[in-house]
């Protein structure tokens, strides 16, 4: 009875982490929820998670299995064939949302941490915690200008996001832009960093110039023109006034439109000053070169922007997401006023004009950024999640005790 009961504690007092990223099986986004999962286990915590189900799951998701955590997968659908009565659940509710609200349901926790690739979970989630009175809170990643929510899910996730006891983005920019979409103030916000892949103290040296002084950019990133702008960058550099100069841009990452890169690249005239190097460690990266150009269309706050900030690497991106609020304009980098082809090319001519000041410019960046960002985001992070998970035993009258705003009630849209 004493094991069972022990048991029954332990499954009532989980921190569930659930991960609504299904667009591939690892991302940035991924990372800090991931991480903060490892940390709590390897103090002795139960901790779940649930992730979406692919043909062969990432190593970094069968660590976290090996390491204690205790791992749900949930498949994209269910067949008709193979699970007739969860098939017909899920095309009620969404293969996603009955597969979560089951492992939900079975473990009952003390805090359930939604983690979004984008600003915000599917709303069918929230509404799930909040009419069962489960605590939760979210991660907001990527968020963008042109996207806007319509009337009735703008006016639910009001309500829902009322109910949490924090939602979490990784920039500024990414909160403000959140409470515009869904036209409502978000007072139990915060913003939090995402981990990092290179040590805090990494500091490559200045890589030589190549032959006739050739200039190396490195463009890190998923192979996505949507969000990650490639395509700004190719037409920015294919401005007459960098044909006769010496450089070489290296993309680093993989994505399912590299092919039409590559054409694009070819179109252009790139082909031979642009080189499709794939997945490097980050040290490899800033070994061998001198710029990082980011062309975002929209973006989180980029860990390839932080990590090469901490080697010491001047930065020429797009103001978008959280860029300003790390980068200072001609001082640590060079911001493009807007995500055009037109905007890049004069934040790239602005660089090549003080080209011979980069290693200062990434000098006074890695200074900035260790100003900036925690020496350890991660314990950081799960040290909040574990004060919120206490919290949730008292009374409603101890949130402000402990300054944190109190869970609204909402309505019942329970699913």
């Amino acid at each position: 009875m004493a094991l069972l009961a022990t048991r029954d504690r332990a499954l009532q007092n989980r921190i569930i982490f659930v991960s609504t990223m299904a667009g591939d099986p690892w991302g940035g986004s991924e990372e800090l929820w991931s991480r903060a999962a490892l940390d709590l286990v390897s103090q002795g915590l139960p901790v779940s998670a649930d992730v979406v189900e692919w043909s062969t799951l990432h190593p970094r998701v069968l660590d976290l299995r090996a390491s204690g955590v205790d791992l749900w997968v949930r498949p994209k659908w269910y067949s008709l064939r193979e699970h007739p009565w969860r098939w017909m659940a899920s095309r009620r509710r969404g293969a996603t949302v009955y597969a979560i609200a089951q492992l939900l349901a079975a473990r009952s926790p003390a805090l359930v941490v939604f983690s979004d690739g984008a600003a915000l979970p599917p709303i069918e989630l929230l509404e799930w915690c909040n009419a069962r009175g489960a605590p939760f809170v979210t991660i907001g990643q990527a968020n963008q200008e042109g996207f806007w929510y319509t009337d009735d899910l703008a006016e639910r996730y009001r309500v829902a996001l009322a109910a949490a006891l924090r939602c979490y983005f990784v920039s500024h920019a990414n909160w403000r832009l959140a409470e515009k979409q869904i036209g409502a103030a978000l007072p139990n916000a915060e913003v939090v960093w995402n981990p990092i892949n290179v040590s805090r103290i990494a500091s490559p040296p200045w890589p030589p110039l190549g032959r006739d002084g050739e200039l190396r950019f490195a463009c890190v990133g998923r192979l996505h023109p949507p969000s990650k702008g490639q395509d700004l960058l190719f037409e920015a550099l294919a401005e007459p006034s960098w044909r006769g100069r010496p450089w070489r841009l290296h993309l680093y990452g993989e994505g399912p439109m590299r092919e039409g890169l590559g054409r694009l690249a070819q179109k252009l005239g790139l082909s031979d000053r642009i080189v499709f190097a794939g997945f490097a460690c980050v040290e490899e990266i800033w070994a061998t070169n001198h710029v990082l150009a980011m062309p975002s269309r929209f973006e989180g706050l980029p860990l390839a922007m932080v990590e090469a900030m901490l080697c010491a690497r001047p930065v020429v991106a797009t103001d978008v997401a959280g860029h300003s609020e790390i980068i200072e304009d001609g001082v640590t980098g060079f911001l493009a006023d807007a995500a055009t082809a037109g905007s890049m090319a004069t934040a790239l001519e602005r660089f090549w004009a003080r080209r011979t000041e980069a290693e200062d410019i990434g000098k006074a960046g890695s200074r900035r950024i260790r100003q900036l960002v925690p020496p350890d985001p991660v314990r950081v992070f799960s040290d909040k999640l574990k004060r919120l998970a206490g919290l949730t035993t008292m009374g409603r009258d101890s949130w402000r005790e402990h300054d944190v705003p109190a869970p609204g009630t909402g309505r019942d849209r329970g699913i």
